[in-house]
């Protein structure tokens, strides 16, 4: 993929987040793809993407150990 079409669907990315899908592991999975298309081609990967990659990984970590019963 042309680097102009990734950069073109990361924009729509963007645009999602504004108003975003209810379910957030579907954009994790979108911008977790995202961005291995861009380490695969060896790009640089975009600092706000993965940062949303990451928060979107604790908050799943964390709403998973909250839902753990304690024992």
């Amino acid at each position: 993929m042309a680097f102009d079409d990734l950069e073109a669907e990361l924009a729509l990315l963007v645009n999602q987040m504004t108003d975003p899908p209810e379910d957030l592991h579907e954009l994790y999975l979108r911008i977790s793809e995202k961005l291995n298309e861009y380490k695969a081609l060896g790009l640089p990967l975009p600092d706000d993407f993965v940062r949303v990659e990451k928060e979107l990984e604790a908050y799943f970590a964390e709403t998973e150990r909250a839902a753990k019963p304690k024992a």
